[in-house]
Parts: C-alpha cells; sequence; structure tokens
C-alpha cells in the first residue's frame, strides 16, 4: 500500500457522520484492548459506548480472538442454503437455550439491519401461513430505530432516517413514550407513561386487527436518546397484541446480552414477545451477525405447516450463519457466562445510577435517564443550532481521552460490562467536568 493510499480518508464515504467535517479534523482509533481504545498516537480512550453498543465484553478479548482464528484455518466459509456446517447449529441450539420462553428457533442475518427485515419479513410469512391474507399492515414506533433496510426505516420513527426514501405501505407508529415535563430525571423505570400503549387499541380500532400481522418496538430505545420503558408499559403491550392475536417483536439489538441485565431485555423485564432481534453484543462486535429468535409455534407454522416439498421461506443472506461469526458468538457467550457478565448490570446498577445521577444541576443539564448499565444525559439546545452543545462536548470528551456517543443533544452512555467502579468514576468525573465548562 502507498503512503498515499493509507493517509487519503477522502475514498471512504463514511457512515451517519459529517464527512466534511471528519475530515478535517479526523478522530482516527488505531488498536483496542479490554475498556480502552488507542490512538495513531498512542493516547488511551476510555470506552463509554462499548464502541457502538456492542463490545459488551470488553475489547481484543483472547478467547473469541482466538477462536475467529482457529475457525478462519479450519473453515472460513460455507454457504447455509441447501448446506451447513456444524458451529451454526451449535450456536442456534445454544441461544434457544438462553431466549426466554418458547422463542426456540433462530434464523441468522449480517447484522441487526437485516435481523430486523427478517422477523418483519417472518411475522408476514406466519400471518400467510395461518391464511390471515390481510394481515399485512406493520405497527412501528415514533422514535423507533430498526436499523436503516427499507422495512427497518418503515418501522422506524427516526425522520432524519426516512426523510427522502420511499417506505413501505401499511405502516403505522405508536407514540414514544419519553416526557421531560412528567418524568425528568427517574431512576430506572419512569413510573408514568404505561398508559400511552393503549395507543395501540387506537390503532387497532382504526384499521382492524384482522389487517395488523405485528408491532415492533426497542424495550429500550437507545439510538433515540435511550428511552426507558415506564412501568407497566410492555406488559400492556403484551397484553394488547396477545388478545388481538398480533406478533409482538422486542428489537434486542442494544438490549441483548446484558446490557440492562439478563441475556435480553425481555428476560429482566418479564415481558416475552413472539421474536427477538439481536446482533451487536452477540458477536461482541468481533464479526458482524445478526440474529431473530422465533418462538416454536411460528417456526412450526411456517416451515412445518408448508404444503409440499421445497423452501418454506423465500429469504436469506449469503453471510447467514458465516462460520467466523458463529465461533465468534459462541466464544463471545462463553466469556459472558464464565464471568458473569450477564449479571453485571445489576451488580452495578446502584453505583452506575447514582454516578450518571450526580450530573443532575449541571450547566445545561435538563434530564438523566438509565437502566441497567445504560445512561443518557439531555443537554438543552442553543438557540438554533440543535445538536451543537452535545456534539461540541462529544469532540471535547474525545481529546481528554473519553469516548461518547451523542444523538442531537442528547450523551448516550452505554460502558463495556466490564467497567469498574473506578472507570465509572473516571468516565462521570470527566464528563462533569466536560459540562461544567461547555457554553
Amino acid at each position: 500500500m502507498t503512503a498515499q493510499a493509507a493517509n487519503d480518508l477522502d475514498p471512504f464515504w463514511m457512515p451517519f457522520t459529517a464527512n466534511r467535517s471528519f475530515k478535517a479534523h479526523p478522530r482516527l482509533l488505531a488498536s483496542a484492548k479490554d475498556m480502552h481504545y488507542f490512538t495513531p498516537e498512542g493516547r488511551r480512550i476510555l470506552d463509554g459506548t462499548a464502541g457502538l453498543w456492542c463490545v459488551n465484553a470488553g475489547h481484543a478479548r483472547k478467547p473469541i480472538v482466538e477462536a475467529i482464528q482457529r475457525q478462519a484455518e479450519v473453515l472460513d466459509y460455507a454457504p447455509t442454503f441447501q448446506l451447513g456446517h456444524p458451529l451454526v447449529f451449535e450456536l442456534a441450539a445454544r441461544l434457544g437455550m438462553l431466549f426466554p420462553g418458547d422463542i426456540d428457533h433462530v434464523f441468522f442475518a449480517g447484522s441487526g439491519s437485516e435481523a430486523v427485515d427478517t422477523a418483519l419479513k417472518i411475522a408476514l410469512a406466519y400471518q400467510r401461513a395461518r391464511g390471515f391474507e390481510n394481515r399485512t399492515r406493520l405497527i412501528g414506533r415514533q422514535k423507533g430505530y430498526h436499523g436503516v433496510g427499507f422495512g427497518g426505516i418503515s418501522v422506524g420513527g427516526l425522520e432524519n432516517n426516512r426523510r427522502g426514501f420511499p417506505t413501505l405501505p401499511g405502516v403505522d407508529h405508536l407514540p414514544h413514550t419519553l416526557s421531560l415535563e412528567e418524568a425528568a430525571f427517574s431512576r430506572g423505570q419512569p413510573t408514568w407513561g404505561a398508559h400511552l400503549a393503549d395507543e395501540l387499541e387506537t390503532l387497532i380500532a382504526q384499521h382492524g386487527a384482522e389487517t395488523i400481522a405485528a408491532v415492533i418496538v426497542e424495550p429500550l430505545s437507545g439510538s433515540a436518546g435511550v428511552i426507558v420503558p415506564p412501568v407497566g408499559y410492555l406488559e400492556r403491550l403484551r397484553e394488547i397484541t396477545a388478545r388481538h392475536d398480533i406478533l409482538l417483536i422486542f428489537d434486542e439489538v442494544i438490549t441483548g446480552f446484558g446490557r440492562v441485565g439478563g441475556v435480553t431485555a425481555a428476560e429482566t423485564l418479564g415481558v416475552i414477545p413472539d421474536l427477538i432481534t439481536c446482533a451487536k453484543g452477540l458477536t461482541n462486535g468481533a464479526v458482524p451477525m445478526g440474529a431473530v429468535g422465533v418462538r416454536k409455534g411460528i417456526y412450526d407454522a411456517v416451515v412445518n405447516g408448508a404444503a409440499g416439498p421445497g423452501i418454506e421461506l423465500f429469504h436469506g443472506y449469503t453471510y447467514s450463519g458465516h462460520p467466523l461469526a458463529a465461533a465468534a458468538a459462541l466464544a463471545t457467550l462463553d466469556v459472558y457466562e464464565a464471568e458473569g457478565l450477564y449479571d453485571r448490570a445489576h451488580d452495578l446498577g446502584d453505583y452506575w445510577q447514582e454516578a450518571v445521577h450526580s450530573l443532575k444541576g449541571l450547566p445545561n443539564v435538563i434530564d438523566v435517564r438509565n437502566l441497567g448499565l445504560v445512561a443518557a444525559v439531555e443537554l438543552a439546545s442553543r438557540p438554533e443550532a440543535p445538536g451543537a452543545r452535545a456534539t461540541e462536548v462529544f469532540h471535547r470528551a474525545f481529546d481528554s481521552g473519553l469516548l461518547i456517543r451523542v444523538t442531537g443533544d442528547v450523551i448516550a452512555l452505554s460502558p463495556p460490562l466490564i467497567i469498574d467502579k473506578a472507570q465509572i468514576d473516571e468516565l462521570i468525573g470527566g464528563l462533569a467536568d466536560l459540562l461544567k465548562t461547555t457554553p
């Protein structure tokens, strides 16, 4: 590689990035280990975001690295169209034992976005398999993020992601549950907002239950700025969907694998959906992989109930169940279990909560919210410049050795689950110093 190619930033069209601004003032990461990234100059950056909500067990963990290396030497790639390889069946069985209830079948994809589109297709296929051809409507939620496929942006509720792109017909949205007027500075699940689940009854009355295939929500909305479900809200959604024979999909791409405690948020919050999407923490971010956990009855209706021989669901990806991803996932699950990381959000939850809520009262802080090892610090927007204040904090944090994430004027925190109390103090203390000095 020539020096010119190695140092030319222009050819890479960066995702979800202000490309012109970044390339004028780049922020580069060259290596990582455990709780830290390192810049090309060797400067240490404390990871307060688990990469992008995904490196739950910390960076460059030896068991995961070695599993990927071993697998690359044995079987680097194998198709799963009309063929298979042992690891993917082992992983599916293991996930089926970890997912709650009778969610015991798994369809693999290459990312969270692909997992969401897969779940939506499975929901439609299930309704069709039962003879309900008219159940094609999908219900998402305002401020929901379900990836960037056309299905995901259709059921998603982030306008910037939808603007300029066509979306699927027959989609509607529930209202979001965030209210600073009613629930600012809630610790854990807010007590206000369960009644908003009843808006699903309004949509059912408007469209007819016989037209609705599925409702999809994130148990905790991450990318929208950490919107925590009100007490009783998810329970109410479950009751309504079950009563009207509508599938309930939990998008757990962010919340899966210990982020809010337990293997899934469904388990932790005690609400079992019909399908669960996951990705990110499934492989600790080491190799891209997504998955959809499916209840046995759904699988049976589509696959075992199919008329005649042949393919039951015309869907899949070149990288569904990729051998390196399967090896990474199995090793990641081993690390989670061996180190008790599913319990880490519970073990550190009170300390984390007290730490993040200590930011209340600092300049421009208008809300702090948290659940498990996730938190958001919302800042007042500058007049005529929404998002500018949090972006400035993000840049200054990186320069001072902290990695945070911002969306609009919300600072999101989701550190690797291996974080300790001293590192929590470093992260929150450093953020406090920045907030005190950011106009």
